[in-house]
């Protein structure tokens, strides 16, 4: 089996219906790039990942971890970021 895509949402702020983001993650068979697509409101932005690199998923995690969970999390935090984008690394 191999995942090649999947979304994440991030939490809800207070007193709001919706979550204040969501993240898409893929990777199409072959390439060497995971694509990550961060979804907010208002604005919609786009990282390629270096699916070989631990360095780049890391960066990514965290990026994610503070974009989903609005707020700066701790190392456990990010490493679950982390273990998501593992899925799609080489």
């Amino acid at each position: 089996m191999r995942i090649t895509s999947m979304e994440l949402v991030g939490t809800t702020e207070k007193g709001q219906r919706l979550p204040r983001a969501y993240a898409r993650i893929r990777r199409n068979p072959g390439d060497g790039h995971i694509e990550v697509t961060l979804l907010m409101p208002g604005a919609e932005k786009t990282h390629i990942v270096d699916a070989g690199s631990e360095d780049d998923l890391w960066s990514m995690a965290k990026c994610l971890q503070e974009q989903l969970d609005g707020c700066r999390g701790t190392r456990s935090d990010t490493m679950d970021y982390f273990r998501a984008l593992q899925h799609f690394a080489d």
